[in-house]
């Protein structure tokens, strides 16, 4: 066939399908470099700081080591702190006062700032003592803080690399006749590929030749493999289970069912604001207090006839006090132990901000095939038609011929017996059954629609209920007698019913959205007593029906497995990825269940509000101090005879900081699981 070689292609043709991906990609480089730059910059600085404290003057006015000259080194390496260390927080004040949103960033630049100029002063000259110490460790601590901020937040950003590598790097491409291995990104729209049995379909097309069953699971929820005939289309990333296809290529590019996937997954990623955590709104109200009241001391000491050093002294006091170093930390230390408490049982956090909102959401929606199911064929049902052989006896017979087979029907029946007996002359029937000797009699495993053009008659309202509720039905023949019906069915998950009913008891509103049949769903669902479902949805409408539940104002957890849970899962409030799916739906995710517990979601609820709590404690540590600091610091008490020096209020900071750090450690949970 004519088809255009990549030589005659253009630059521009040749990467125009892969700009998509690129541009996804930069998000991801720009959280990896702002994580290197606070861990580079912090660490630099840790390492600037042991000298500033060993030859700096403490807080308690002592020096631990001094020589001719070292208050200079002091300035010189503080210097350099205050501009390498804090350049990203004079940054970010920059940004957060030119939107009018004063935070974090502004109120450590304002810290920082008074106390290297102050400091600055009096070693030229001017009455007081130098802050150089808690300016240094104040960087220090706020470097520490945003790089643990920006590892979580950059960790949970390689969903659009993992869905990009669902597809095979090379496809088997006819060419005059002749297979060739070409590179996928070369296939265009025409193309001829082969698909082998157990590879990947390389691309979106319709099939021309050969029979097999292809597993879309992953990428559209239907649980059970497809079968592909002629004329049927295929998805490109699914995988080929059973014999040779021949495919004509017809959606490549930013056109294809993956790329679609990873535009969603871009779009709501770019669209989700971060979480506006505890520690902005305390910094925030800690900013004005600092500003405005550093400024009113001042004026305040300079009315009442104080001299301009001694007003300078309390409004710097003032404003270093009103900074704690605990604050920077009071988060993240709850974090850090709250994570590593969790991943002990399995919970793994990938997005701090998302998971607090897990504490109490309004609404939980669950995937079902491989999250509500096992993702796996499993025997549900087993009647006899014979009153002389029993469930077992067709179970055993059945389990023996299909122990030749590979199809996933097989599969679930073989296993579903502890001992298979030996089968002879085995023999399968393409697409409707296997058939063999088994203990001398003939044995077959037929399915309904051959069983019925062999002149069987099955007229059983069992059997019309489970073909109701969307089963996989066989049935057994004996030496030319229909002896019983096995039912087959994506196997519920023994916790989900008790997931369930935990969160419903809660006033939390359970729902299900669905690749598969309404008839699998309807009877999942009813299993689980989950409140209402929709069924055969595509990607973009469950993106879509998520989407509608937040503009009703409702917190949404969602919890999936899949590359087409992928966009729901980012889009949600806080997204849940079952540990056995797709490194996709993990990546996508903000929490990763390593069980593929549906009722680790109950601890996951439970220990977002045993963190949020301890967040609470800790940034009333680290900012309570202040109601009794920040006045005494202003002097209030000063014609009693009380008075805040700039050397207790540093002592202070420290002692707030030992208090949440000891305070965060003291953190306990213990889940539904009972683990």
């Amino acid at each position: 066939m004519g088809r255009q070689k990549d030589h005659e292609k253009g630059p521009g043709e040749i990467m125009e399908s892969h700009r998509h991906h690129e541009n996804k990609g930069k998000m991801m480089d720009s959280h990896r470099h702002h994580e290197e730059e606070y861990r580079r910059r912090f660490i630099i600085c840790l390492l600037m700081t042991i000298p500033v404290i060993l030859l700096g003057e403490l807080p308690t006015g002592n020096v631990l080591l001094s020589f001719e000259g070292s208050e200079f080194l002091v300035l010189i390496l503080s210097s350099a702190i205050f501009l390498y260390g804090g350049y990203p927080f004079l940054r970010g004040s920059l940004r957060e006062l030119s939107s009018r949103t004063p935070g974090m960033m502004t109120l450590i630049a304002v810290a920082i700032t008074v106390a290297y100029t102050y400091s600055l002063g009096v070693i030229l000259g001017l009455e007081g003592m130098v802050f150089f110490v808690e300016l240094v460790t104040l960087i220090d601590v706020m470097l520490l803080g945003h790089w643990i901020e920006m590892r979580s937040i950059r960790s949970a950003s390689g969903a659009v690399e993992r869905l990009a590598g669902l597809l095979p790097r090379r496809a088997h491409l006819v060419v005059d006749g002749k297979v060739e291995d070409v590179d996928v990104s070369t296939l265009k729209p025409g193309d001829i590929v082969v698909v082998r049995s157990g590879e990947r379909v390389p691309s979106d097309g319709t099939v021309i030749r050969g029979e097999s069953h292809v597993n879309e699971s992953l990428l559209t929820g239907e649980s059970r493999p497809i079968k592909k005939v002629p004329g049927d289309g295929v998805i490109g990333g699914s995988i080929n289970t059973g014999g040779s296809l021949t495919v004509e290529v017809e959606r490549v590019g930013e056109e294809s069912f993956i790329s679609q996937i990873i535009e969603l997954v871009g779009r709501a990623q770019e669209g989700r604001t971060r979480t506006q955590v505890l520690a902005d709104r305390a910094a925030f109200w800690l900013t004005s207090i600092a500003l405005l009241g550093g400024l009113l001391t001042f004026i305040a000491w300079s009315w009442l006839g104080m001299d301009v050093f001694f007003s300078l002294e309390r409004a710097v006091t003032l404003m270093v006090t009103a900074c704690p170093h605990a604050l920077g930390l009071a988060i993240p230390l709850v974090i850090a132990v709250s994570t590593a408490i969790s991943a002990g049982r399995g919970i793994l956090i990938r997005n701090r901000e998302s998971f607090e909102n897990a504490r109490d959401p309004d609404v939980v929606v669950f995937d079902k095939t491989g999250t509500l199911t096992m993702g796996e064929l499993g025997i549900t049902d087993v009647i006899s038609f014979d009153p002389e052989m029993d469930e077992g006896e067709i179970l055993s017979y059945a389990a023996a011929v299909e122990s030749g087979s590979s199809h996933p029907i097989a599969r679930g029946i073989v296993e579903a017996v502890a001992e298979v007996l030996p089968v002879e002359n085995f023999n399968s029937i393409e697409g409707r059954g296997v058939m063999g000797h088994v203990n001398g009699s003939v044995v077959k495993v037929l399915s309904y629609g051959y069983t019925e053009e062999l002149g069987f008659s099955i007229s059983d309202p069992r059997v019309d209920e489970l073909i109701g509720q969307a089963k996989t039905t066989v049935f057994v023949i004996v030496d030319d007698e229909l002896r019983g019906c096995i039912a087959l069915a994506d196997m519920i998950r023994p916790e989900a019913r008790e997931a369930v009913g935990i969160l419903r008891s809660r006033g939390v509103r359970c729902l299900m959205l669905t690749g598969d049949s309404s008839a699998v769903a309807g009877w999942v669902a009813s299993e689980v007593g989950i409140d209402d479902y929709m069924a055969e949805l595509i990607p973009i409408e469950k993106y879509d029906e998520i989407r509608k539940l937040q503009e009703d104002g409702l917190r949404v957890v969602m919890v999936g497995d899949g590359v087409n849970d992928a966009p729901a899962l980012v889009q949600a409030d806080i997204g849940v990825a079952i540990g056995a799916g797709t490194d996709v739906a993990i990546e996508s995710a903000d929490v990763v269940l390593v069980r593929s517990n549906p009722l680790d979601v109950v601890d996951l609820m439970d220990l977002a509000a045993a963190t949020y709590s301890k967040m609470k404690e800790n940034l009333i540590w680290a900012t309570g101090y202040n109601v009794i600091a920040l006045p005494l610091a202003a002097g209030v008490l000063y014609g009693q005879g009380i008075i805040l020096s700039p050397a207790m209020g540093a002592i202070l900071m420290s002692l707030s900081t030992v208090i949440v750090a000891l305070n965060a450690r003291t953190f306990s949970f213990s889940g539904q699981s009972g683990r």
